[in-house]
Order: C-alpha cells, then sequence, then structure tokens
C-alpha cells in the first residue's frame, strides 16, 4: 500500500512538473519575440486577442520616436524591445533598448562608426538586418561593416567583427540567425556570396561555405560582371527544416535556394532559378515542403528538402505563377493554406499541397513587411502606413483596415496581446 501511495505521488508530481513545463514553453514563446518572424520563424502569434482596430488616437498603449532610417524589425525578451538604426547616411550603427511596458528608451548606443559607408539603394537601409535575442544577449548585423554580440541589459559589447568582406551593393538585408552555439549570417554580394557560421560565444568563424550556382552574368568576351553585379545580390534569411532525422539549413541566395548542414556548412542540394532580382522572402517550411519565392518572374516554388546534388528537375512539387506572388513581404502557412500579398497590395490564398489558387483580393498599397498570422487573421502592413485585417479561410474577406501617421518597412513583433509596430519614425505599442 505505501508502495503505491509512494509511486501515485512520484507520478503526480511528475505529471505537475511536466504541466508547468509546457506552461512555461508557452508563456516564453507568447512573451518573447526573438527574431525576425518570432518564435516559429514564420510569423506565426500564440494569442488570438490582438487588436482588431487602431489608429493614432485609439490602442495606442506608448508611442516612442526612433531617429534614423532603419528598416529593421524590433525584437523582444522579457521586459524589453530591441532595434537596430543608423542615420540615413550610414555613418553610425546604433542599438536601441525601450521597456516593453513604458516605451522608455533604456539605452542608445553607438555601436560603430563608418567613415565611408558603401552604397545603398534609397528604398533599402544601412540597419535593415534584424537583430536576434535570447537569454542575456543580443546579437546584431549590419552586413559586412559591423556583426556583434552584447549584453543583452547593459548594451556593453562581448565581441564584435569588422573584417568580413561584401560588398551589399544595394544594402545589407539579411538577418542573424542562431542555431544551436552558431551565429549563421548571409553575405550575398556583389563581389561576394557566402553563408557563414560564428561561434555564438566568441564570435569566431567555424564554417564559411561559397555559392555555387553560376550566375550566367559574366561577359564572354570583356570578362566584366554584367549589371555591376545585380544579379548576385540576395536578401532573404535562413531557416532549418528537419528532414528525415536532421537538420537542414534552407538558405535562398540570388538564382538558388540551398540545402546545407548547419553544422559544418557542407552543400547538401540545391535548386536553381532563373537569372533576375532576387526577393528578400524568408522561406517557409511546413508539410515537408519547402515554400520560396524565386525573385525572379515573381514565382512561389514548394520543394522537397531532402535530395543531394542539383535537384530543380526532381525536387520542385509545383510553381505559382505571378498572381499575388511577392518579392518582399513573407508568406505564412495556415493549415493547408498559404496567403501571401504582393508588393502592389493584391492578396491571394494558395492550397498548399498543390499551389492551386483559392482567392484573390486587392488590398491596396505597397508592401514590404511580412506578413503575421493570429488566430483567424492574417495581418498586412503598408508603406503608407496602413494595416489590413484578412480572414483566414476559402474566400477573400476584408475584416479590418488601420492607419498610422507613417509607414512601414520593418515587419511587426507581438508580446502578449500587444503588436509592437515599427513606422518609418517611431516604435508604437498597440493594444485593446
Amino acid at each position: 500500500m505505501l508502495t503505491r501511495v509512494i509511486r501515485e505521488t512520484v507520478m503526480l508530481k511528475a505529471a505537475t512538473l511536466q504541466v508547468a513545463v509546457m506552461f512555461s514553453g508557452s508563456l516564453m514563446a507568447t512573451e518573447n519575440w526573438p527574431n525576425y518572424r518570432g518564435p516559429t520563424e514564420a510569423g506565426h502569434v500564440a494569442s488570438s486577442q490582438l487588436p482588431l482596430h487602431w489608429s493614432e488616437a485609439e490602442n495606442v498603449v506608448w508611442k516612442t520616436e526612433i531617429k534614423g532610417k532603419a528598416w529593421s524589425s524590433p525584437v523582444i525578451w522579457g521586459e524589453r524591445v530591441f532595434l537596430t538604426n543608423a542615420p540615413e547616411d550610414g555613418s553610425r550603427l546604433s542599438v536601441v533598448c525601450l521597456d516593453k511596458e513604458s516605451g522608455k528608451v533604456l539605452y542608445d548606443k553607438v555601436l560603430h562608426s563608418v567613415a565611408l559607408p558603401q552604397y545603398c539603394h534609397p528604398f533599402n537601409s544601412y540597419a535593415s538586418p534584424s537583430p536576434v535575442v535570447e537569454e542575456g544577449r543580443l546579437y546584431v548585423s549590419f552586413g559586412s561593416p559591423y556583426n556583434g554580440c552584447l549584453d543583452s541589459e547593459t548594451g556593453e559589447v562581448i565581441w564584435e567583427r569588422t573584417d568580413l568582406v561584401c560588398n551589399h551593393f544595394r544594402g545589407p538585408g539579411s538577418s542573424p540567425f542562431l542555431y544551436k552555439d552558431f551565429l549563421i549570417i548571409h553575405f550575398d554580394g556583389s563581389d561576394e556570396q557566402y553563408v557563414a557560421a560564428f561561434k555564438k560565444e566568441t564570435g569566431e568563424t567555424v564554417w564559411r561555405t561559397d555559392r555555387t550556382v553560376d550566375y550566367e552574368d559574366v561577359d564572354p568576351e570583356t570578362g566584366r560582371i554584367e549589371r555591376e553585379g545585380d544579379w548576385r545580390k540576395a536578401f532573404s534569411t535562413p531557416i532549418i527544416a528537419e528532414v528525415e532525422g536532421r537538420d537542414v539549413l534552407i538558405s535562398l541566395g540570388s538564382m538558388a535556394i540551398y540545402g546545407y548542414d548547419p553544422t559544418n556548412g557542407e552543400e547538401l542540394w540545391r535548386v536553381e532559378f532563373p537569372r533576375g532580382h532576387s526577393g528578400a522572402c524568408r522561406p517557409v517550411f511546413a508539410h515537408g515542403l519547402v515554400y520560396t519565392l524565386t525573385g525572379a518572374g515573381q514565382e512561389l516554388w514548394a520543394i522537397r528538402p531532402d535530395g543531394r546534388g542539383v535537384v530543380t528537375d526532381s525536387h520542385v512539387v509545383w510553381k505559382h505563377e505571378r498572381t499575388a506572388v511577392p518579392r518582399r513581404p513573407s508568406i505564412v502557412v495556415v493549415d493547408d493554406a498559404i496567403y501571401m500579398i504582393d508588393d502592389a497590395g493584391v492578396a491571394g490564398c494558395l492550397d498548399a499541397h498543390t499551389g492551386k489558387l483559392i482567392w484573390k483580393g486587392r488590398v491596396g498599397g505597397e508592401y514590404s513587411s511580412s506578413l503575421l498570422h493570429a488566430g483567424d487573421r492574417i495581418y498586412c502592413f503598408n508603406q503608407e502606413g496602413k494595416a489590413a485585417v484578412m480572414k483566414t479561410g476559402r474566400k477573400f474577406e476584408l475584416l479590418a483596415e488601420s492607419q498610422l501617421d507613417e509607414g512601414f518597412m520593418a515587419s511587426p513583433a507581438v508580446s502578449g496581446n500587444a503588436l509592437y509596430l515599427r513606422t518609418r519614425t517611431h516604435l508604437y505599442r498597440i493594444e485593446d
């Protein structure tokens, strides 16, 4: 009898601990927004209580001015919100930390001064890559000029790298990515195109892998690169997909998407695209498929990520052309449907298994921000400051539209039931 009581008590404690751990993990995912596109890295939100309507006079908990020109998205850990920043001329690269509850700036620190900044296209900014945060540490990237790790509490620099070579040509765009003990960053410029992994504790290079696709842009007579390297530029951020029991780094570059072994940088496979300007969308992994935008020709491809070598002819499951296909706003996959909005404000929904178009509808405006999914809603944020909320489902239904004074280039962040929205000039906390 005593043995049975002890056994049942132990089982009860174990079950209680398991529930506590599950609740803690759920709370962590809800409260923290550690990177661009959030805890799932695919734009999904646990909360179904996000506000549906807001304006400059409605549902604004706080609004804090952020001087400069920077399109990086906010990240959140605990009670703090973090942004990277830069002036329009790119001469100073900085990090801003705010209190999540009040919007008060806790520190605004210049990390690096740049004597001769590279050229940056006016549409882009010198601080477009979003930071990534974990307990006690914030990792920032401004492309080749500066990469570093900070103490998130104090803003003190733990390590930094200013020796990485890449002419970003149009400005940086790829955000840093944490994988186990590594910080992984894309460097897809006009001169160099590679992916590198660094020890997140020290910043030491672990591996570097050059892109292998033939860009087909070298003039055979002169040996010069056509369009000064435009075909080589890329702006995307990687993801991890679990494929047949192993992790694969899914990395979108120019003219190809690659599968790498994230532990050593070995190229496992690649799928090649037609030549043309690259998109900035982040790939999404769902239903055992990688969904990626090609950039050139505005196509969405579904790819099986289990190949070896060049698998363009064997592993592309379907292609969807043009209708609602973006070059900048990343898609979301909800259940068996893909939701997307193109740069010119045409929204669309596809069957995730076949690529068949279910519906399309015009929202209007110009878009760069990635989509956000919460409950039965899809949130879209345009460059004119308008936010449109669509309903998930088999038909196009626009639920609401809201307007702020300045436009959105950054993507949203969420903590609890609040939206954290960076416009061109301010950071907002929006909540019912």
